[in-house]
C-alpha cells in the first residue's frame, strides 16, 4: 500500500520566478523575506494561500510569492478579499496594502472590512509617503511635511492607523517594523493565528522618497529609548538599560524611572484583551522629536473574539434553506420589482 506524504516546504518554495523589482534598499524586501520564512510553518498548502494587493509599491507583492494572488485595483484589495473569503472561506487570505492605498482611496473599504470581521490578514505597509507615484505626501505623513505635492509643507493632520482600526472595532491590532525581522515574523504568525480580521501595521522605509522616517525606532543608538515592545502579562519597560517604565496616572500614561522606590510591580502590565487600555496604547503616538515624548509601542495591542462575517453568512443561508427551501432565481427575476420606462 502506498503512503502519501506531504512535502516539507521551505521559504524558497514560496518564492516565485519573478525578478523582484523594488528599489535597492527598500524595506519591502525585508517584509517579503519574513513572509516567505513564516509561510512553511503555518502548515497550509500553497494552493490554499492567496495574496491580494491594491496599487502601490507594496502591491507588487503577489508577483513575488509562489502562491495564488491578485494585483487588484487602487484601494479595493480589501473589497476583493472580502468577496473571495465569503465564497471560499477555507482559503488563507492575505491583503497587502500601503498607507496611501489602504487609508486614502481605500480607507472606507478598510474600515468596513474590519467591522465585518472577515477572517483575513491585513498587512499595511506604512512609509508615510506615496512611493510609486514619486514622493507625494500620504494620509500618514506628518504635519508640515515638504513633498512634491506640498512644497510649503502639508497642513493635513495625519491618520493614526491603529487608532483608526480601534475605531472600526478590529478584533486584532498590531504593529511591527521592517528592520526587526524576528519581531516581524512573530507578528505575522500571531496575525495568522487570529480568527478574524487581523490588522498589522508595518513601518517600512522608503529610502528614495522618505529615507530614515522611522530611524529613531529602528537604529541601535535610538531604538531602546524610543520603542516599547508589548508582551502579554509583562510590565511596560523600555530604555537602553531597561530602567524606564510606563505607569498610569488616572488614564494618562507617564514615564517613570525604575529604582528609588519604583519597581516593575508599580508599572502598567500589558493585557491584550483590555479594550480600554488598548485605546490608550494606540494613542501613544507622540512626535519623537519633541522632548519628553512617550515611546512608540510595537507588538499586539489588542485581540478579542467576535464571529466572522463568512461564518455568520453561511449559517444564515443554511437557516433560510432549512426554513424556506432553496430560492428560485428565475422567479425572483420575474418578480414585481420591475418598472417600465415610457
Amino acid at each position: 500500500m502506498s503512503v502519501t506524504t506531504t512535502p516539507t516546504l521551505t521559504a524558497k518554495d514560496f518564492s516565485s520566478d519573478q525578478e523582484v523589482r523594488w528599489c535597492p534598499g527598500c524595506g519591502d524586501y525585508s517584509i517579503l523575506a519574513q513572509v516567505q520564512k513564516i509561510m512553511p510553518g503555518l502548515g497550509i498548502p500553497k494552493e490554499n494561500i492567496v495574496i491580494i494587493s491594491g496599487i502601490g509599491c507594496s502591491s507588487r507583492f503577489p508577483y513575488y510569492m509562489n502562491t495564488y494572488g491578485m494585483h487588484s485595483i487602487h484601494g479595493r484589495a480589501t473589497a476583493i478579499a472580502s468577496g473571495l473569503k465569503a465564497s471560499r472561506p477555507g482559503l488563507s487570505v492575505w491583503i497587502v496594502t500601503g498607507d496611501g492605498d489602504g487609508l486614502s482611496i481605500g480607507g472606507n473599504h478598510t474600515i468596513h472590512l474590519l467591522r465585518r470581521n472577515f477572517d483575513v490578514n491585513v498587512m499595511l505597509f506604512n512609509n508615510q509617503i506615496y512611493g510609486l507615484t514619486k514622493g507625494q505626501y500620504s494620509p500618514t505623513s506628518e504635519e508640515n511635511k515638504i513633498t512634491k505635492s506640498t512644497p510649503f509643507g502639508s497642513i493635513d493632520h495625519p491618520f493614526n492607523p491603529l487608532a483608526l482600526a480601534m475605531g472600526a472595532d478590529a478584533t486584532f491590532i498590531a504593529r511591527s517594523m521592517d528592520r526587526d525581522p524576528k519581531h516581524l515574523q512573530e507578528a505575522l504568525v500571531r496575525s495568522h493565528k487570529h480568527k478574524g480580521s487581523s490588522f498589522l501595521e508595518i513601518y517600512q522605509n522608503c529610502n528614495i522618497f522618505n529615507d530614515g522616517i522611522f530611524e529613531v525606532f529602528t537604529e541601535k543608538s535610538s531604538k531602546p529609548d524610543n520603542t516599547l515592545f508589548l508582551e502579554q502579562g509583562k510590565p511596560l519597560i523600555f530604555g537602553a538599560q531597561q530602567n524606564k517604565g510606563i505607569k498610569l496616572d488616572g488614564f494618562k500614561p507617564v514615564i517613570v524611572e525604575l529604582g528609588d522606590g519604583v519597581s516593575a510591580d508599580d508599572l502598567w502590565v500589558h493585557d491584550e484583551r483590555d479594550f480600554y487600555k488598548a485605546q490608550i496604547l494606540v494613542r501613544m503616538f507622540d512626535d519623537p522629536r519633541v522632548e519628553g515624548h512617550l515611546p512608540r509601542p510595537f507588538g499586539v495591542f489588542y485581540e478579542t473574539d467576535r464571529p466572522c462575517y463568512e461564518d455568520m453568512m453561511a449559517l444564515q443561508i443554511e437557516e433560510v434553506i432549512r426554513s424556506k427551501g432553496k430560492g428560485d432565481l428565475d422567479k425572483l427575476l420575474r418578480g414585481k420589482e420591475t418598472w417600465s420606462i415610457a
